[in-house]
């Protein structure tokens, strides 16, 4: 069976929110930082650590 990423990571998202109850701001900074690492020089080294 194939899931689509976003689906798995949108199900982990809510499961996370829901057992361990971070505070907003955290999950704020984390995405935000997540989005603004994606577009940097970064990119490039992260993308090739995770594959």
């Amino acid at each position: 069976m194939d899931v689509p990423l976003w689906l798995a990571l949108l199900v982990v998202g809510y499961l996370g929110v829901k057992l361990v109850r971070p505070p907003w701001w955290l999950i704020a900074v984390l995405l935000l930082g997540g989005f603004l690492l994606a577009d940097s020089v970064l990119a490039p080294v992260i993308d090739s650590l995770t594959k």
